[in-house]
């Protein structure tokens, strides 16, 4: 008797803490549906159903407490930096972004994502579609103080007005320098001269700093 009193004050204990994760959620993503599961702590994770779009900005030290993934997706029309650079093609970028507190006490924000635009072949002049995926890694900063302390391995995201982060800026960000400094098509599959050459240039561009902005408005 005793092991099912127990078992039901058990459930009323997670019914009710799914309330409070119900109102959070509502609160901070309005109109995204949610669902919820447990790890082997008995503590809820809560996570975005697959296939729906993701709020644009959210809160993530709230996000951070609750262990929130986000899965989901922006739709490509929506980043318009991106669509400058390159020829469209898909019709949305898929995304996956975890929150969470590391040993430091630093709020984290985690993630990838992947989108399939068209590029503009240099050897060419043809285009070709071409697979963004990327991977990142950021911690959330109110000044650029703050940001010079955070250790190497995190990227610096700035917090708006109201101590939110804009998912998509962040996500548009890392698709554009994700994109080839030079896009051509494989050599083989490119109609080109084979024998082309090209200037060594870097494998990779540095990622621009969130207080470069402010500091050219000054």
């Amino acid at each position: 008797m005793w092991i099912g009193i127990f078992k039901a004050l058990t459930i009323f204990s997670d019914c009710i803490h799914c309330v409070k994760m119900c109102h959070y959620l509502s609160e901070s993503t309005s109109g995204t549906e949610f669902s919820f599961d447990t790890g082997l702590d008995s503590l809820y994770y809560a996570r975005l159903m697959q296939n729906l779009k993701l709020p644009i900005t959210i809160d993530p030290y709230k996000s951070a407490q609750r262990r929130l993934v986000c899965e989901g997706y922006f739709e490509l029309s929506g980043l318009d930096r991106l669509q400058a650079v390159t020829q469209g093609h898909g019709e949305q970028v898929n995304v996956k972004i975890t929150f969470d507190v590391d040993e430091q006490g630093l709020i984290v924000l985690s993630g990838t994502a992947q989108a399939s635009v068209s590029l503009t072949c240099q050897r060419c002049n043809e285009e070709f579609s071409q697979d963004l995926n990327v991977e990142f890694c950021y911690s959330p900063v109110k000044h650029e103080d703050a940001a010079a302390r955070l250790p190497s391995y995190y990227d610096a995201v700035e917090l708006d007005e109201n101590g939110e982060v804009n998912l998509r800026e962040l996500v548009e960000d890392e698709l554009i320098l994700a994109i080839p400094l030079i896009p051509k098509h494989e050599l083989e599959d490119c109609p080109a001269d084979a024998d082309s050459t090209w200037g060594k240039l870097p494998d990779t561009l540095e990622k621009p700093n969130p207080f470069d902005v402010l500091k050219q408005l000054k």
